[in-house]
């Protein structure tokens, strides 16, 4: 049987690398755009305030990037280190896109950076400008692949299981790179991204104006965060009701457990907008709700059910029934790779393997299951619903925040009154706010993805390498002191940039 402590512990270690890396990843996405707009305006203006401004918020960039790089190696390791299993099992999927995404996206933003930052006198303007444009392009295709093998462990298509290799295999690279749920998680994180290195600049020009200090770059800057930010705030807002409505075709149990939906409701349902979820009862007290908002929004429609948690535990007994039959033709093969029946019963049934093996947390012997421990895996199924409840809320609740503040921001820099010193104050207050988004939205979409490492195919617990506990816990102790110091040095760089200001502003 799979020891329960090694499986958490692997689980903890990758969440506080994945979301220490996610620390960097959006500052990096929002400012490596900011630069190239900045810049553009510079070589079509020919003002040397909106250089000044490029090379500063470029020193911070670098700050980051470099950070954000040597925190991001660790979590590729990982995968052969604690999750050998699952390297072995879906790697010729997971692995593709992270291979493009080190040879291609990766190394052609690492090189430009270089470029970016010593080739200022050594390149004409419009060269300089193209290096910044395919930095900031360089970021955006790194997050790309990464989302793309991300989203396949949320929706996985383009593979099938070969019984003949024991292991998931790709089929279309095609369906692959263009897998709905990928390409929704793209656009909704990298303006995410861009709405916390927008929110980034506001924050710190406001602090330049309450302070008195580098007035024209922080007008300025602020002013082009205000623009971008606005847009980017917006684009997050309906992007994420196409991921939620991508989530809602193959991932319910997740949308019914950010509702809290304990039961199917009729068509077209309701969204709770604020309320008390109960776990003992399975109700939600408090509940207020707006009438057909969830219908729309995850069905596309007003005769679309979604269904409730109750219901999809019912069709997760039955999909675990199913995925006996293919695990026993599957068995069957192993001894007579040539039977007929074998074939076709393991044909109808693949889809539904994966839920069979959810059984190994009960039993090693999952063939010979009883109705308890089938019913016992299906509830698995259900995920932490106050968690998951709470987690979207604050996160939907600090993007519509976001657009308040953009507005105020783009309505106060038209009117050139960028000295309200309560917005200044606010601004420089909502500094932290996207990374509290940012990481709740990752606790939505991968907390709530449980118990799969990939939906439907492969339980988590299964993915974990043969690994001691002590063996993990020191390597989370290596982890903690090891970023912690990175954390450091990052805040102290940060800090002493923006404490020191542009290099030509008084």
């Amino acid at each position: 049987m799979i020891d329960a402590t090694v499986v958490e512990l692997s689980r903890l270690q990758f969440a506080l690398t994945a979301l220490y890396h996610f620390l960097f990843v959006p500052l990096t996405l929002g400012l490596s755009l900011l630069l190239a707009i900045m810049e553009s305006v510079y070589v079509m203006t020919g003002r040397p305030i909106w250089r000044e401004m490029t090379q500063f918020w470029g020193i911070l960039f670098g700050i980051n990037f470099a950070m954000g790089v040597a925190t991001g190696i660790t979590m590729e390791f990982q995968f052969g280190t604690n999750w050998a299993y699952y390297s072995q099992y879906v790697g010729d999927i997971f692995g593709a896109p992270l291979a493009i995404e080190g040879l291609m996206a990766f190394f052609l933003e690492a090189s430009f950076v270089g470029l970016f930052f010593f080739g200022w006198d050594r390149m004409p303007r419009l060269a300089h400008l193209t290096v910044t444009w395919l930095t900031a392009i360089g970021a955006n295709l790194s997050a790309l692949w990464i989302l793309i093998a991300n989203g396949w462990m949320q929706n996985p298509i383009g593979a099938e299981f070969n019984p003949a290799t024991m292991r998931m295999e790709l089929t279309s690279f095609y369906d692959l790179v263009f897998n709905p749920v990928a390409q929704a998680k793209f656009v909704h994180t990298v303006s995410a991204g861009y709405v916390c290195g927008s929110v980034f600049v506001l924050a710190v020009s406001a602090l330049y104006l309450l302070r008195g200090r580098h007035i024209p770059l922080a007008r300025r800057s602020m002013t082009v965060a205000a623009i971008f930010g606005l847009a980017s705030a917006l684009s997050v807002v309906v992007l994420g009701d196409e991921s939620g409505y991508t989530a809602t075709i193959n991932q319910k149990m997740k949308i019914a457990g950010i509702e809290a939906a304990w039961h199917t409701e009729p068509a077209p349902a309701g969204l709770t907008l604020i309320g008390l979820p109960d776990l003992a009862t399975q109700t939600t007290r408090y509940a207020i709700k707006i009438p057909w908002v969830l219908g729309l929004i995850a069905t596309r429609s007003l005769d679309t059910p979604v269904e409730g948690i109750t219901e999809l535990v019912a069709e997760g007994q039955k999909r675990i029934a199913d995925g006996l039959n293919a695990y026993h033709a599957l068995e069957t093969l192993r001894q007579n790779p040539d039977d007929p029946g074998a074939k076709a019963a393991l044909a109808a049934s693949q889809h539904d393997l994966g839920y069979a093996l959810l059984l190994r947390r009960y039993r090693a012997d999952i063939g010979a299951a009883t109705p308890d421990q089938i019913a016992a895996a299906a509830n698995d199924l259900i995920p932490d619903v106050p968690v998951m409840f709470w987690s979207f809320r604050v996160m939907a609740g600090l993007g519509f925040y976001f657009i308040a503040l953009f507005a105020g921001a783009f309505y106060f820099a038209s009117v050139r009154r960028l000295d309200k010193r309560w917005f200044l104050r606010l601004a420089v207050l909502s500094l932290p706010l996207p990374w509290v988004a940012i990481e709740l939205g990752w606790v939505v979409a991968e907390y709530g993805r449980q118990p799969w490492a990939v939906e439907g195919v492969l339980p988590t617990f299964l993915g974990v390498s043969s690994v001691s506990v002590a063996t993990i816990l020191g390597s989370i102790a290596g982890f903690v002191l090891f970023y912690s110091a990175l954390a450091v040095v990052d805040l102290a760089l940060m800090v002493r940039t923006i404490r020191r200001g542009p290099a030509l502003s008084p």
